[in-house]
């Protein structure tokens, strides 16, 4: 399902960015809210925001899902969901290099060959492709920053999201209320009403997986997102594959190689992610 959500947001192209987004909060929050409900889980929710540290750290994780949310929409709708692929792909390398800088965790050579040859493959598309990739980059960084500061609050992924979309909330309604009326084409408000449903099922299923897989099952797992999304790019968007992003595509697919070797050998889990796009 993460791997085919850019034909949603494809789909919703001619809505700005910033529009699309605030609905993506508004009805994020009410399918979460009635989810919630419905399973009578919010026992566990509450004392999780009777703490100031967790709702600060619940506030910068909503600042950085909303950015990462409305580069990926922006990207969909530019032609760019390649470089946006790029960018997941990159996203669990970055993590590892993170868990080192703010967490202390150290990296073994093959976990520090990865991450290089990552870093060769977002130098390579700066100095041979268009400029510096920009969304990869900037996609990659703010959900491996919302990772990190997701770890600092005991919630999952459901409950910390429904948190996120409440703090993002006020400001989604008057942008909505104030702003949207003349941007929006009449035929779209059915497709933003189904935002909430796309962004918070696949989210079900991650927590389902989890429960029912191993972690390690699960790192493989959290390439097909971003294998999908190149190849909805690719065939269906038929966005342009020149040489240099052969190149760094490939070198991140190496990396890659490596990062999932390392961990088979050494028997140790992969890292995975909250929740992607």
């Amino acid at each position: 399902m993460w791997g085919l959500v850019p034909l949603y947001f494809h789909a919703v192209s001619a809505v700005p960015p910033w529009i699309v987004l605030c609905h993506r909060v508004l009805w994020s929050a009410i399918f979460l809210t009635i989810v919630v409900s419905v399973r009578h889980e919010w026992k566990l929710i509450w004392p999780v925001l009777g703490s100031r540290r967790n709702l600060l750290h619940l506030s910068a994780g909503a600042i950085l899902i909303a950015l990462n949310w409305l580069i990926f929409i922006y990207a969909v709708g530019s032609g760019q969901t390649l470089q946006a692929s790029l960018g997941y792909f990159i996203n669990p390398l970055l993590s590892v290099a993170l868990g080192m800088i703010f967490l202390g965790e150290r990296l073994r050579r093959g976990q520090w060959l990865a991450v290089l040859v990552a870093a060769t493959a977002v130098v390579n598309l700066a100095l041979r492709g268009a400029g510096v990739p920009w969304i990869a980059v900037s996609l990659a960084f703010s959900f491996g920053f919302y990772g990190l500061v997701r770890k600092k609050v005991d919630i999952n992924s459901l409950h910390g999201l429904l948190v996120e979309t409440a703090i993002l909330l006020p400001v989604a309604l008057v942008t909505i209320a104030f702003f949207a009326g003349g941007k929006t084409p009449p035929g779209h408000y059915g497709l933003l009403t189904l935002s909430g449903i796309i962004t918070a099922v696949p989210l079900l299923m991650f927590g389902a997986a989890l429960r029912s897989l191993k972690l390690s099952t699960m790192g493989f797992l959290q390439y097909v997102g971003p294998t999908l999304q190149f190849l909805v790019a690719l065939l269906v968007f038929h966005e342009p594959l020149d040489h240099s992003k052969i190149l760094s595509f490939g070198l991140c697919w190496l990396a890659i190689a490596v990062y999932v070797a390392d961990s088979v050998l050494s028997h140790q889990p992969q890292p995975i992610a909250d929740e992607p796009e």
